[in-house]
């Protein structure tokens, strides 16, 4: 996850199928985007912008901690 070109953390997606599957519907092909600045992880591939994610995470750290992604939504 990233916030304004900063890399964040990751979290868990724990979705039911179907909205499982409408994420990954989402972003197929949409790979490709330079990482982040703060990459951690060398071997994750980034999506190019427009898609927004609601995430719950434990407070008071930097980075994202325990996350995990509730929604998504096209950017606007």
């Amino acid at each position: 996850m990233a916030d304004k070109r900063h890399y964040m953390g990751g979290a868990f997606v724990i979705f039911k199928a179907d909205k499982r599957q409408a994420l990954w519907n989402r972003v197929q092909g949409k790979t490709g985007a330079p990482p982040p600045k703060g990459l951690a992880k060398e071997k994750a591939e980034w999506l190019k912008s427009g898609l927004v994610g609601r995430v719950k995470f434990l407070k008071g750290e930097e980075k994202l901690r325990h996350a995990l992604l509730k929604d998504f939504r096209e950017e606007e």
